[in-house]
Formats: C-alpha cells, sequence, structure tokens
C-alpha cells in the first residue's frame, strides 16, 4: 500500500524541486519530514528510491499555501532535504526555489493570473521576509519560453525579476550580527553577514588557495575543510545562530579578485560541499558585503561608483550570477532584487509508502 500525494516539479533558478500544497502534506512536522525524506528517497547517496537527483541541488522542497497576511498572496516554506542524511532542514531560504513558486502558485490556482503580467506577492517563512516575483502571463497563462539565460541552465526562458523587501539580519537579528565589518576567528579575516542568508565571508589567499580551484579541487583538501569548519562553527555562535554543527548556516564563501570581468569570484561551501554556482541569497549577502567600506569582500572586489542602483556581478564556478542593488545616499544597501528563471517539469502524484504515512492529517 502507498500513499499518493499531489505535488509538481519545478526547476527553479539552478535547483530543482518538488513543489506542494501545505494542506496535501501532515500538519505535524516530525511526521512530514518523514514523508519527504521517503518522497526524496533519502538517506541514500544516489537517492535511487525517490523522486530526488542525489545532488542538494535537486533534493529541495517549496511548501505553499494561501497568505493570511495583507501584504502576501502565499506562503512559501523552504526545506532542504538531505541526500545522505535523515535530516530536513528550515533553517536557510533558497531564492532559487523562490523563483518557482510565482508560476507554481498561479498553476494551482492560489492567485489569479493578470493577463501580460502577474505580481505574486510571496512571504518566505523561513526568514519572514517578503518578496514580490513578476510572472509573464500573456492570456492569463503562465509563460515558460523566453530569451532570459542564467548561467547553470541551459538554453533561455521567460525572466522571472524578483524584489525583496527587509530581508538584511533576517536570520541572525541584523546585517552585521557582530556589529564589525571585520572579524577575526581562528586567526583568519571574516565579514559576517546576513542579507537574506547568513554567510562568512572569507579571502581565498587567507587561507592558502587561490579561490579559482574547481569545486572538487577544494573538496578534497582535507586541512582546508577543517579550517572552514572551524571557522563555520565559531561564527555561527557570533552570528547569534547557536551550535551549527548539524546546521546548513552559515555558509563560507572563499572571494577572490574577479577573472571573468565580474565584480569578484567565489567559492561556497554549503556547508561541506563547495556549490557548483551560488545560491540566490548567498549572493546577495556576498554582493551587499562587497559594497561595506573596509568589508573582506571590498578588499578584493572591482566595483562602480556605489550610488544608485548598480550591478554586483558575483563570479562562481560555473558562471556568474548578477545581484541589482539600490543604495542610499550614504552608501548603504537598502534594497535588493535579482533576475530567475524557472519552469514546470511536470504534475501530478509522488508515492510514499503507507507505512511512513497514511494520508490522514
Amino acid at each position: 500500500m502507498q500513499t499518493a500525494i499531489p505535488c509538481a516539479v519545478l526547476r527553479g533558478g539552478t535547483s530543482k524541486g518538488l513543489y506542494f500544497r501545505a494542506e496535501d502534506l501532515p500538519a505535524d512536522e516530525a511526521l512530514r519530514d518523514k514523508v519527504l525524506l521517503a518522497a526524496m528517497g533519502s538517506p541514500d547517496d544516489r537517492q535511487i528510491d525517490g523522486m530526488g537527483g542525489a545532488d542538494s541541488l535537486t533534493s529541495k522542497v517549496a511548501i505553499v499555501s494561501r497568505s493570511s497576511r495583507p501584504d502576501a498572496d502565499v506562503d512559501y516554506l523552504f526545506l532542504q532535504v538531505s541526500v545522505a542524511e535523515a535530516k530536513v532542514s528550515d533553517r536557510q531560504n533558497c531564492g532559487n526555489i523562490l523563483a518557482g513558486v510565482g508560476p507554481y502558485a498561479i498553476e494551482q490556482g492560489l492567485v489569479a493570473a493578470q493577463d501580460g503580467q502577474t505580481p505574486v506577492r510571496i512571504f518566505m517563512r523561513n526568514t519572514d521576509g517578503l518578496a514580490t516575483a513578476r510572472i509573464e502571463t500573456p492570456g492569463r497563462r503562465v509563460n515558460y519560453e523566453g530569451d532570459c539565460r542564467i548561467d547553470g541552465v541551459p538554453g533561455s526562458a521567460a525572466p522571472i525579476p524578483i524584489a525583496f523587501a527587509d530581508v538584511a539580519g533576517s536570520s541572525c537579528g541584523a546585517l552585521l550580527p557582530t556589529g564589525n565589518v571585520v572579524d577575526v576567528i581562528e586567526g583568519v579575516e571574516a565579514t559576517l553577514i546576513d542579507n537574506g542568508m547568513p554567510v562568512v565571508v572569507v579571502r581565498a589567499a587567507d587561507l592558502g588557495v587561490t579561490g579559482d580551484e574547481a569545486p572538487a579541487e577544494l573538496e578534497a583538501y582535507a586541512v582546508l575543510r577543517a579550517k572552514v569548519e572551524a571557522i563555520r562553527l565559531e561564527a555561527g555562535r557570533r552570528m547569534n545562530l547557536g551550535d551549527v554543527t548539524d546546521a546548513t548556516v552559515p555558509k563560507i564563501t572563499l572571494v577572490s579578485p574577479p577573472t571573468a570581468g565580474g565584480a569578484l569570484s567565489t567559492r561556497s561551501f554549503i556547508p561541506h560541499t563547495v556549490h557548483k554556482a551560488i545560491g540566490v541569497f548567498g549572493a546577495v549577502s556576498v554582493a551587499t558585503a562587497a559594497c561595506l567600506k573596509g568589508s573582506v569582500a571590498a578588499s578584493v572586489a572591482r566595483l562602480p561608483e556605489l550610488a544608485g542602483e548598480i550591478s554586483v556581478s558575483v563570479e562562481h564556478p560555473t558562471g556568474e550570477f548578477t545581484a541589482l542593488l539600490t543604495l542610499s545616499p550614504q552608501g548603504e544597501v537598502v534594497s535588493a532584487a535579482l533576475l530567475r528563471t524557472a519552469r514546470l517539469l511536470m504534475t501530478g502524484q509522488v508515492f510514499v509508502p503507507a507505512s511512513v504515512w497514511d494520508g490522514r492529517r
């Protein structure tokens, strides 16, 4: 016997995941997590008995529901399902999976499509932040085809611009949780920042690497990984996140001068493997750090004049990610926006053993 659960599969940005309506999953969080582990096929390095793609970028879940808030249309909860461990985490947000929430909400009838373009106001439950995604809806139907290209995704698709409000300090309580632009941890200078994602920015050179290594090369460097983890654990405490031994945040991002015409180059640990690209909110936090005078990121970045609206191109192993930042006359980042794409891949039902869940809420 198996339990059938309605769901959709969407590519959001450079990630892919299962999208559920909240009412289709167990109300109890512990039981819900067991269901999601079974749906993904975790724990198993191959996720062969589930829908996961054997990679952290394809083992993600979005839970969407109508919002009761006057300033939002839908609520969105992101869950990272571990591949090799029986673990489901809600301690971070995901801006890539966020890109699929607007199309999913419209496809599910949670938001009525307008003719031309439909704004979808999204309350991000992980961080209590708000985002507005603008979805192309000619003839009141979601359009997925277009000329917008993002690194890490083949081909092109319809653009999905996403603007954020009040994401600074969303996880740590302040943009700079320690109040310092630079802290010293394990003898290494670091900028501890949270503009939608808690990130610890460290110069690659200070850890004995160039910053342009392939992810696999950095992962194979045992001494580096041990140092990165020691910094991360102490940074988590200083960033008001407590003991982060079993958490996926904060992320550690190594920065170095740009090599492909961007503002700076990055290699991000999430938290123990090296991201083949960079997360959306991670890129926003790093871009924001680059605009802070005296920060670790600013020391290697090449930026335009810090005034008005600027584009910050964050290079990563498979390309670049551009964050659009608006600065105050004092040079402070007051808002952030980005451009993503998404595509609906499948709708239907995912099956889990009835021994895991019999379908009763």
